[in-house]
Order: structure tokens, then sequence, then C-alpha cells
């Protein structure tokens, strides 16, 4: 699969807000130059950039959800020299306080869709105009729905080279917040709390309740554990209160992700033995930091297979992993990672499998250390 910096949603979407865009980039009385202008889960870069390139726009406030496209992000205006032009928010007042024009990638979850709407709902100014695109086979009828939730007009353009962009104005005055979600798992003794973006929602996947019931094989005598791709953050705090004398970190590029694990970790009694980081594939952590690493690794990126995550995340496991640490993953039996974790982290064998889903345990030894 081939991942493209900017597609025709993207294009589309600054052509048809191009007029709006220009009366955003005027002076304000209170917020001066700009800063009219908000873009979310901009992917790598193209909406802000393209955006402040054409109507030579300061003070464009950006939210994304992934690191990734936040440092492409970054990466990508420093090369065309834009890095003052714009500064980054979580999703909240600080980034839609006031806005009029927002720029937004659609989400494949609806839940996600939702928690930014009532966002931008309550806190962009009256008069916002709201531009939501993304490709035609990505986009359902559904979407419409709920932006229809938090915004009195919504409706869909002509489409172009199979994309489109719903149009949504005159924001509905929004009540109590719906997210974060809090479900309890009664079987598990765990409460989980969850916002709109982070995958499986306040759920038990079935691929982690999976990896759970293998939990009290993993390592005995782990002191430092990493909850690898922590989604919510089931893994961490599950492991967490099994050992009290164990110290979790759960790591994320989401910050949807990070936000859940956090509540949830508050949630179960166990944040004081928990650490959540923003991060890409723990490439932060230090060699040879920890004795346990749990994974769930992804395996999409939007609607399309795409394994390169999974294997990225493997590879700093083997550099994170002390020598006969344990890393324990669960994955869809058909992508068949046992013999790349046996490249990348050590002797790997098969714990478990049912009809869907695999359970290894890789161990990485004093040679793999070495190397």
């Amino acid at each position: 699969m081939n991942l493209f910096a900017v597609d025709a949603a993207d294009r589309l979407m600054l052509d048809v807000a191009a007029d709006s865009l220009t009366a955003a980039g005027g002076i304000d009385s209170r917020l001066g130059r700009g800063g009219r202008v908000a873009v979310i889960d901009d992917g790598y870069g193209a909406l802000t950039l393209g955006a402040i390139a054409a109507h030579d726009l300061h003070g464009v406030r950006v939210h994304q959800d992934l690191l990734t496209g936040e440092l492409a992000l970054a990466n990508n205006a420093r090369i065309v020299g834009f890095t003052d032009r714009f500064t980054t928010h979580e999703l909240g007042p600080e980034l839609l306080g006031d806005v009029r024009v927002v720029l937004w990638r659609l989400p494949r979850a609806l839940s996600g869709l939702a928690e930014t709407a009532e966002a931008i709902a309550r806190f962009a100014a009256p008069e916002v105009e709201v531009f939501a695109g993304g490709r035609d086979k990505y986009l359902t009828p559904a979407m419409n729905e709920v932006l229809a939730e938090s915004f009195g007009s919504v409706r869909a353009s002509r489409g172009r080279q199979k994309s489109r962009i719903l149009l949504a104005s005159d924001p509905k005055s929004i009540g109590e917040p719906r997210f974060p979600v809090r479900n309890r798992l009664d079987d598990r003794d765990l409460d989980v709390v969850a916002h709109g973006a982070a995958f499986s929602g306040p759920r038990l996947d079935i691929g982690t309740r999976f990896l759970l019931d293998y939990l009290e094989r993993m390592k005995p005598d782990a002191r430092d554990a990493i909850d690898l791709g922590c989604g919510t953050g089931i893994l961490a705090a599950a492991l967490a209160k099994a050992r009290p004398g164990i110290r979790v970190t759960a790591t994320d590029q989401s910050a949807a992700a990070v936000a859940s694990t956090r509540a949830t970790a508050a949630a179960n009694g166990v944040a004081d033995r928990i650490t959540v980081l923003q991060d890409d594939a723990m490439s932060s952590a230090p060699d040879n930091s920890a004795d346990l690493v749990l994974c769930n690794p992804p395996f999409h990126v939007g609607a399309a297979v795409h394994t390169g995550s999974a294997i990225k995340m493997f590879q700093q496991t083997g550099r994170v992993l002390r020598p006969g640490g344990e890393l324990w993953t669960v994955y869809n039996t058909h992508l068949n990672y046992r013999g790349v974790m046996e490249r990348m982290v050590g002797k790997t064998d098969v714990m478990g499998r049912n009809r869907k889903f695999t359970v290894t345990r890789s161990v990485r030894g004093l040679h793999d250390a070495e190397q």
C-alpha cells in the first residue's frame, strides 16, 4: 500500500473553502491578523500548508490525533518556511475558540466524528463553517447524521475525483459532553474510559481479550513493562492491577488513546504506577529498559491493510527489551508475524490460537542483545 502526503480530497477542500479562508485571513480586532482558521487531522500537512500558502494565513490552529501527522506537518513546514504560521493544540477551546473556518479530514470512527463535531459546536464562533472531507469510499450516510447532531445545516458538496466534502454550519447548543465514555467490564474487574477516536471505544476488543487470558503466564519476575499501542489502556491497567510491584509504561501515537489510557488508569486506581506517553512505536524508550512488552498491533491505515506499523513496533521491541525479556503479541492469524518477530526480537513460540487470533511469546536472548 502507498501512503500519499496529499490527495484529491485535500485539493477539493482547499478549493471549496477558498473564499471562506480568504475572509478568515483578515484582521480581527481581538485576534489580530488571522487566528480564525483551525485544521483537524491533516495527515501530512497538505491542508495547513496549502491554506497558508494560498491565502497568506497566520495563526492557523492545528490538531492532529496521530503523532506521526504532527511530526510530518512540522517537518514539511520547516522545508517551506512556514513554522511560524501555525500552532498545535489539543482538541478543545484553545484550538477552536472563536474559530470561523474548520478544515477537517473526516475520521472513519463515528465516535471520533461525534466528539470532534461536539467540540467545534461548543467552542467555535456561531458563524463557523466546517469543511469536512474525505475519499468517497470512506464516507457513509451515517456521517451526515452524526454531524447533524451538532449542526443545524449539513450538506454534501459535489464530488470530484472520488472525493467529497460535508459542509456543516449553524452550530447547535451543546449540553453535557458525551465523551469520554466509561464502561465497566465486570468479568475482568476493569473500568474502561474512552475518547471518541480511541480504538474499539470503551469495549474490550476480541484480540485484547484473548491476550488477557495469558496475563498470568507473562514473565513473572518482570519489573518494567510496556503496553505498546495502548489504545484505551486495558492491558496496562489489567497488568498493573494483577501485579502491584510492576511499573508500566503505556504508549500510543494517538492523542485520544493517550487521554483514554490516563483516564482508564485513574478509574482503576493504578495511575501512580502507569506512565502514559504519546510516542511513535516507543521510539523514545531507552535500549534494554523493559522486561515485558505487551502488544496488540494495528494492521490498518484507513480502511486498507498495512502492516508497516506492526513491523516497526517489533523492531523497536527488539531494541528496548532486556536480555531474557518477553514480547507477548496477539495478531490476526493470517498476517503470520511469527517469522518477523523471530528476526527482530528473538525465539518466538505460539502460545495460543483460536479461530481468528494467534498469541505468541518472543524472548530476547543474550545473542540477540549483542547484535
